[in-house]
């Protein structure tokens, strides 16, 4: 009897393991898979759950149809009938949340020509805008809301210029223990020329550590995110939440005069 059963007993304790190891298996996808929950903010069909604010515009008016989605993309765009000349008609669109500790990516890639009338400095210039005002916080003729900027440039086709800058209007950051109160830092990234697509992220940390990252690599690096006391604008706004230091705020896409698109706009949440 116990060599007849011995079998029987061998049988069941194998399936225990195994059902112990497919299960075991499961919770660790499960639980590596809601540790990875990218919210994608762009759903690839319209503009919902982003706001425009155009400068000489009211928040809620797209202008122009700057900001407009086809074939699954979000594009940035200028037509002449709305655009004879830029006009310093520079627009922001705005994602519905706040938030504080997350990681953002896209991709992104500039296209066709600047519109007409455009400052020089924003051929193949874009920007994600983080730690962000409210588009209704903003006057109507205001050009950039207080915000960090992770800025976006294309290459021209001969001259280096770095992505994944920084630029700060209205506000101001710690680099190296030292207050930064320059307008823009350039980032050690490669230059991207042409038309092609390239993949940006940014991990930020509340008033805590950014980092700008280009295809994988750590670009640049910053802390401390503030408001501006300098500008009467920032100072306000510090007034309103009690302090300088930036915890969290919107994200918002540049529109500054050259057209580009954007796609796979995701994000990130982090623990705190």
């Amino acid at each position: 009897m116990h060599r007849s059963s011995l079998p029987q007993q061998l049988l069941i304790g194998l399936f225990s393991v195994a059902f112990l190891t497919t299960n075991l298996g499961f919770c660790q996808e499960s639980q590596s898979s809601n540790a990875s929950q990218w919210i994608p903010l762009f759903n690839g069909k319209d503009l919902e759950g982003w706001t425009p604010k155009i400068r000489y515009h009211e928040a809620g008016e797209n202008f122009g149809n700057t900001f407009r989605v086809e074939s699954g993309l979000l594009k940035v765009r200028y037509d002449e009938a709305s655009y004879p000349e830029f006009n310093e008609t520079f627009g922001h669109l705005f994602y519905k949340d706040r938030f504080s500790h997350y990681r953002l990516k896209a991709d992104v890639r500039f296209v066709g020509e600047q519109c007409k009338g455009g400052p020089g400095w924003a051929t193949r210039n874009s920007g994600l805008m983080l730690h962000g005002e409210s588009p209704e916080t903003m006057s109507l003729d205001q050009d950039f809301p207080a915000s960090i900027e992770f800025q976006l440039l294309g290459g021209n086709g001969k001259d280096k210029r770095t992505t994944a800058n920084l630029c700060t209007p209205g506000t101001n950051v710690v680099m190296d223990g030292e207050l930064i109160e320059r307008h823009c830092t350039s980032s050690t990234s490669k230059t991207f020329h042409g038309d092609q697509w390239v993949t940006v992220e940014v991990e930020v940390h509340g008033s805590g550590t950014v980092k700008h990252i280009v295809d994988g690599t750590v670009v640049l690096e910053y802390s401390k995110s503030q408001l501006d006391p300098r500008d009467p604008h920032s100072k306000m706004l510090a007034e309103k939440q009690g302090g300088l230091m930036l915890e969290q705020g919107t994200i918002s896409l540049q529109s500054e005069s050259h057209p580009c698109d954007f796609r796979n706009i995701e994000l990130l949440v982090l623990e705190e």
